[in-house]
């Protein structure tokens, strides 16, 4: 797939800076470490709970999703299913890729047979070209992942 020179580079640069910020959230907000989370698309919020109540409320964009069943990463921007209001961070990774002629960026869907591994890199992309506070994959389905960008997060009231 197309791209320029730096761009393998950056991309690496981008997956180390998201587990940095992912080790943040993990820190101070304990990320990847409460029983439950819920998604609510329409509001666009990440919920974490204990077992009694909600303890951490994050704003969320969709990044995209893998499915093992048709073997490739799908970008939240290609996939009708996603309100536009979720998918900002997305389309605004695609306008990244148009300006700068990078493939992976620009092709709705990518397959590839370690389809976590290029979930967390494109995530790490639209973490970096957004400037999101870190990223969260809930835990993995049957048949595949979906990748979020935190925007803003803090403990619930």
């Amino acid at each position: 797939m197309n791209h320029p020179d730096w761009y393998p580079s950056w991309r690496r640069q981008a997956f180390h800076l998201l587990q940095e910020k992912n080790a943040r959230l993990k820190s101070e907000f304990g990320l990847g470490g409460w029983p439950r989370f819920d998604y609510d698309v329409d509001a666009g919020t990440l919920m974490f709970s204990d077992e009694r109540e909600r303890r951490v409320v994050a704003e969320a964009q969709i990044v995209g999703t893998t499915s093992l069943r048709s073997g490739d990463w799908l970008w939240a921007w290609a996939n009708s299913d996603w309100p536009q209001s979720r998918t900002a961070g997305a389309r605004a990774v695609r306008e990244f890729g148009e300006r700068h002629g990078v493939g992976e960026l620009i092709c709705g869907s990518l397959e590839d047979e370690n389809l976590n591994a290029l979930g967390w890199g494109l995530t790490a992309v639209a973490a970096r070209v957004t400037g999101a506070l870190g990223a969260y994959r809930p835990p993995r389905e049957e048949d595949g992942g979906l990748f979020l960008l935190c925007t803003r997060i803090d403990w619930a009231s």
